[in-house]
């Protein structure tokens, strides 16, 4: 059963990231059960506000963030999340550097 990350996995490196959402902008589907695709890791950054990232079942936890904090996400994990108090949040997906890659 998957409990919530402390840190992101050695070897993985940014490859992509979501605009900046804010209460209004949150998109339904992040707002109830989703996951990331397969080797797919992220961070979701907090840079106003707070936000509540919840576990799906059977996984079980939750996580608070709020400004200047960031969640590891998983890959594959399903969860849901949403603001606790107005502000703003992106995430920034990760995946494992390839072998050979500076």
């Amino acid at each position: 059963m998957a409990t919530i990350p402390a840190r992101m996995p050695e070897g993985f490196e940014a490859y992509g990231r979501s605009p900046d959402f804010t209460p209004e902008t949150l998109p339904a589907r992040l707002q109830s059960a989703h996951k990331t695709k397969a080797g797919t890791w992220a961070l979701l950054h907090v840079i106003e506000g707070e936000i509540l990232y919840r576990l799906e079942p059977p996984h079980q936890g939750e996580q608070r963030a709020q400004a200047g904090e960031a969640i590891v996400i998983e890959a594959e994990v399903p969860h849901r999340v949403g603001f606790t108090a107005p502000g703003r949040i992106f995430v920034e997906f990760y995946r494992k550097k390839e072998s050979g890659a500076p």
